[in-house]
Parts: structure tokens; sequence; C-alpha cells
């Protein structure tokens, strides 16, 4: 991994850092290829039960570096689905909801563009009231392609989202907020992800995956066959080490011990 994003594990939680203060953290190909890596890091990490994401210095990130594609370009395959169903500008985005464990966005200053998307992809976004949000591709001429579309979807009404990609106007947290782009509003957002995460690392691991299984399929999934799958999760959980050790910890009035 480059020194464009720093990862640290602590009891659980990991924190992934965007690393490029001088320029708002905005993406340049070293970027994306070092996001891609932290994913990859933290799926092959058991032990991580949930992740923080947020950027170093004055902003969450700028977005695309313009300076680097006008360059001659950023130099990424666009047409190659080396991901899943995605292509490597996309992961940085959808990986987050290729986790296991949640992941939690804490955001201030600017999420532009890609920005915007890079955090779309956390399970919780907390962001600042006054931090600085756009869907700003169009002002390049060019559309949101960062896997907004598929993450934007269950978050934000259809209507707004055309407004906000058609006009590519700036918006503040206190909108983002009111819109679905952000969970909440903190004046601390990292002190607030970092609380949050270490909340959620205190819970039994197989139920909190479970459950981010079946919200991962809840848009794309009929109801008998969300149902189906509640069942099998909720079999799969019931009389296992952990939750018998839940149950345990709660009636003895202590903490738990989980087994990643």
């Amino acid at each position: 991994m480059s020194d464009r994003v720093r990862l640290t594990i602590d009891g659980g939680v990991a924190e992934v850092r965007l690393n490029r203060p001088e320029k708002l953290n905005a993406l340049d190909p070293q970027m994306f290829t070092a996001i891609v890596d932290a994913i990859g890091k933290l799926g092959r990490t058991p032990e991580v039960r949930a992740v923080v994401l947020s950027g170093e210095g004055r902003a969450f990130c700028a977005g695309l570096d313009i300076a680097s594609m006008s360059a001659g370009g950023m130099g990424l395959s666009l047409d190659r689905r080396s991901y899943g169903p995605a292509n490597i500008v996309q992961h940085v985005a959808w990986g987050w909801r290729t986790l296991r464990m949640p992941v939690i966005a804490a955001i201030h200053g600017v999420a532009l563009g890609g920005g915007l998307q890079i955090m779309s992809g956390a399970d919780i976004r907390i962001g600042e009231p006054s931090a600085r949000f756009s869907i700003r591709e169009t002002y390049w001429g060019l559309i949101p392609d960062m896997a907004g579309t598929v993450l934007w979807r269950t978050l934000v009404r259809d209507d707004v989202l055309r407004e906000l990609t058609y006009t590519a106007r700036e918006f503040l947290g206190t909108e983002a907020e009111r819109y679905g782009f952000l969970t909440r509003l903190s004046p601390d957002p990292h002190a607030e992800a970092l609380g949050l995460a270490k909340l959620i690392a205190e819970r039994s691991p197989d139920a909190v995956r479970a459950a981010k299984r079946l919200y991962n399929r809840a848009a794309d999934t009929g109801a008998a066959a969300l149902l189906e799958a509640e069942s099998t999760e909720q079999l799969k959980l019931k009389g296992s080490l952990n939750q018998l050790e839940a149950v345990a910890a709660h009636a003895e009035g202590r903490a738990a011990r989980f087994h990643d």
C-alpha cells in the first residue's frame, strides 16, 4: 500500500485515512490503487469488526485530480471488470459494501464528485454541518461513474439525484443529511465515527456480518427470497459460540469475549 492511504488496526477497529492532504485528498492513479489495496487488506483481516474511513487534513476528498487527468489521463481501465461486477474506479466506492464488517465514513471539509461516491459506499456516514458536497461530474462534462448510481438509489430520492447531477451544484452537510447522503451530522465526525465503530466492535461479529449481508441484498431481492435469507442467517446464528457468548455475557454482566 502506498502512502496515499494510512491503515491502522486497534481493538478490532480499523482506521483508513486518505492521505494526500496537500491536494485535499484528490484522486490520482496512486490514490485509486492505494484505496483498492486497503479494501483488499481489510477483506483478508478477520479480526477487524468495524472500519472508520476519513480524510487527512482539511477535507475528506475533493474528487478527481483534474490535473492528473489533463496531463494524459488517469491510466485506469474502465472496461475491465476486475472486482466482481465493478471496475477499479467503481471498486473504490463499491468495495466498502463488499467487506464483511460495517464501514463508517467521517466527512469534513469537502466530499466532491468521486469523494461523494466513495463516502456513499460506507454503511453509515457522519458529516460536519458545514461540509460541502457535490455530484460534480457534469461540471467537467462527465457523469458519476464510481458506483454512485447504484449506491444512491437506496439513499436519495430519484428527482433529488437528477437535480443535483444535472446542475453539479454544491450543497452543505445540513442538506446532505436531509437528502439522505449523510446518516447524521456532528461537529466532530471522526470522533463520533470512532466511538460508533468501537460500540459495533463490542457486538457479536457473526450477527453484525449477517445483518450486513441481508441489508446488502435488500435493494435487489424479492420479498420471498429475502424472508428465506433472514431465516437462513438466523438459523446459522442460533446456538453458535458467539451467540451463546452474547447471552452469557449479558446474564453475567460482563464484556463479551467473541471469536472472529
